[in-house]
């Protein structure tokens, strides 16, 4: 197929995507942030990017929207550049839970020890674990690969950060819990400030399709042509989010798309194809799981639509 098929194709998957899917009923935003709740639930945006820095968009890709859980995966890969994967997959795990994304019981049934970075509680701990002069330093750091990922700077949302910070006490219990049994590596209370200052992070579809890329393109952001993790090093994030990256849906997302996968509850969704491209979406309605209706559909159709998924062909949606 030629570049140009291959160009006219993408095109139509996210485009096709985007139209099927944008009157998909279903999911709420989530209430218990309230700036979450106040997000017009109508928006939705698609959008693909590839590791050679070709960029597809249809609808509300460039609306800025909190990236919530996604940021578990760049400040894992900050911590990762950091200690190495081994040491990383030591102190934080690489198994999923089984259980809600805020889940006490999983921690409880482990030691207090976090069991994966892409829940709450193992997301908290792989902050303490980034290596800081202060609170300060440790967040800026964590911003700081955020944007080298995005391709430019992001900036955090106050008013995001302001409506998180007075309802994180669920977030400050992981962490004493953590503390008691040794698994945090900097003051807990710190620690949850900074996680919740690096959730509240805005950033677009488009700018989400990036950070992917980044990771399909072997590290190196196809747009900037910046190395911004060691290629040694995309291989276990990848790995994480394959376990763990849709909560407790993650199951599901492996058997019918089969690629690595991050959600949020501010409505994004990210999937990303090794060598190939990352698939982006946004739509702040969630299903009961904590992820987003449309968006999750509309990035499994792109996928689907150009046999994206490693293991052969997935079972069509029932």
């Amino acid at each position: 197929m030629t570049q140009v098929m291959e160009k006219s194709r993408l095109e139509e998957a996210v485009a096709q995507a985007h139209a099927e899917n944008k009157a998909l009923p279903g999911g709420a935003n989530a209430s218990y942030i309230p700036y979450l709740a106040s997000v017009p639930s109508d928006l939705f945006g698609v959008a693909a990017v590839t590791t050679g820095g070709e960029v597809f968009t249809a609808g509300d890709a460039k609306f800025e929207f909190a990236i919530e859980s996604i940021s578990k995966v760049f400040t894992m890969a900050l911590a990762m550049e950091q200690v190495g994967a081994d040491t990383f997959r030591k102190k934080i795990g690489a198994d999923p839970t089984g259980e809600a994304f805020n889940s006490v019981i999983a921690l409880e049934l482990h030691g207090d020890r976090p069991l994966s970075p892409l829940v709450n509680a193992g997301a908290i701990a792989t902050t303490s674990l980034v290596a800081a002069k202060d609170k300060e330093d440790r967040y800026q750091q964590i911003l700081g690969i955020q944007s080298a990922f995005a391709g430019r700077p992001l900036s955090m949302s106050q008013d995001v950060n302001g409506s998180e910070q007075s309802t994180n006490f669920h977030n400050r219990a992981l962490a004493w819990l953590m503390q008691s049994a040794g698994a945090m590596y900097s003051e807990p209370m710190e620690a949850v400030d900074v996680y919740t200052r690096q959730c509240s992070t805005l950033i677009t579809a488009v700018d989400l399709a990036v950070m992917g890329a980044t990771l399909a393109s072997g590290g190196v952001n196809p747009l900037t042509g910046k190395r911004v993790v060691q290629t040694q090093n995309v291989a276990p994030i990848l790995a994480e989010m394959m376990m763990e990256g849709l909560y407790t849906a993650s199951g599901d997302w492996a058997y019918t798309v089969g690629l690595p996968g991050k959600s949020g509850v501010g409505g994004g969704i990210l999937a990303v194809a090794p060598g190939k491209m990352a698939i982006a979406a946004f739509s702040p309605p969630l299903d009961p799981v904590g992820n987003s209706v449309r968006a999750q559909a509309a990035v499994a159709d792109v996928a689907r639509a150009l046999a994206l998924n490693p293991f052969g062909p997935a079972p069509a949606p029932r």
